[in-house]
């Protein structure tokens, strides 16, 4: 993956009136995710915006309540890629992954972003975009290709994960498809489901005409 350099502020106010107010100075309000786990009861020193969220079997997770600027994350979000996230944070460098995008669904304005802290030794589920590539033998006799998965859900550490997933077509024949269970990237678990077709070659009008009169 890319990186991304990313500056972010602490929430010490998660409110609604201090949201209100961090909009209103063009930033966003945003969580980091998936931090020190801890046992409870936690006797450590949490600093400014982090909070204890409870996992069960007597221990929890350290979140951080965070501000990132809207023109910060712009070439972040409205992309088709994915990024490696260095995150500084008070002075700190925090590597991390983008994980949901809230929208307002009048204005389509980014109302909450959730970050996803990683380690290289750790693995987690990302969704990564799908590349075509090759010629389709089905193409060539008249059939289209249809891409149906634009991005497929793979489980690595995030320093083994790629920017896109490769997938060579060459030879997929007429009516034929690609399923994810088809599929093998080394080092990466594909978390969708087996059956799901990630790309066809559809007999077209012109493809079946043509098959019919081979067959007369």
């Amino acid at each position: 993956m890319k990186k991304y350099q990313l500056n972010a502020e602490p929430r010490a106010e998660v409110g609604k009136k201090s949201v209100k107010a961090l909009r209103a100075e063009g930033k966003i309000p945003a969580v980091l995710n998936g931090g020190k786990i801890v046992n409870l009861p936690y006797d450590g020193q949490l600093e400014v915006g982090e909070k204890l969220v409870e996992i069960g079997n007597g221990r929890g997770i350290i979140t951080t309540d965070i501000a990132v600027k809207q023109e910060d994350v712009r070439k972040l979000i409205y992309t088709p890629e994915i990024f490696e996230i260095e995150m500084d944070l008070n002075g700190r460098k925090r590597m991390a992954v983008m994980k949901e995008i809230q929208f307002q669904p009048v204005k389509d304005t980014i109302l909450h972003i959730d970050f996803m802290e990683v380690q290289p030794e750790k693995p987690i589920v990302m969704e990564v975009p799908v590349q075509i590539e090759g010629h389709a033998e089905g193409v060539k006799a008249g059939g289209k290709l249809s891409l149906s998965m634009r991005k497929l859900k793979v489980k690595a550490p995030y320093t083994e994960i790629p920017e896109r997933l490769v997938v060579n077509v060459d030879n997929l024949g007429l009516g034929q498809s690609l399923a994810v269970g088809d599929l093998h990237f080394e080092g990466l678990e594909l978390m969708n489901a087996k059956n799901a077709v990630v790309c066809a070659v559809q007999l077209t009008r012109a493809a079946r005409g043509a098959a019919a009169k081979a067959d007369q």
